[in-house]
């Protein structure tokens, strides 16, 4: 008899799929039963956790920009001191980094005062609405020195 003869392959792949089908029924016939439904009057397990609820936060709002010298360049290294519109104590804190620039984070739905500050210059505040359509705003510094120092 051939090896290779169609009549030879098709009994294999019949005889194969039974061994197939018993070893599933086998694996099946000893698996332990599977415990019943649970019904609705039911309790969930005490573990099993609460679907968390969906945070009603806005989305976040970028404030980014750039800090410059009274010449144009820029400012690295300038402390920046962020706050909502009417609180005292400011909220975020950042520097600007080696070309001036800045980003800083916060929730929308508010206004917020953003502060400049470095030694030897004038301190500088701009507000920022994070109430409107956009996502971020920019804003520009430019650095006056602080005239009339000590001598």
């Amino acid at each position: 008899m051939n090896m290779k003869s169609p009549v030879h392959c098709g009994r294999w792949i019949r005889c194969s799929t039974v061994v197939m089908l018993l070893a599933t029924a086998i694996v099946k016939a000893q698996a332990p039963p599977a415990p019943p439904p649970a019904t609705p009057q039911e309790n969930p397990p005490a573990s099993a956790e609460k679907p968390k609820k969906k945070s009603a936060r806005l989305p976040d709002f970028l404030i980014h920009g750039t800090v410059f010298t009274e010449k144009g360049l820029s400012f690295p290294g300038a402390e920046l001191r962020i706050r909502v519109v009417g609180e005292k104590k400011y909220r975020w804190e950042t520097y600007s980094n080696s070309r001036g620039e800045f980003a800083v984070r916060v929730p929308s739905g508010a206004d917020y005062e953003v502060l400049v500050q470095t030694k030897g210059f004038v301190n500088q505040t701009h507000t920022v609405g994070a109430k409107s359509s956009g996502d971020e705003e920019t804003v520009v510094f430019l650095m006056q020195p602080v005239t009339g120092g000590k001598k």
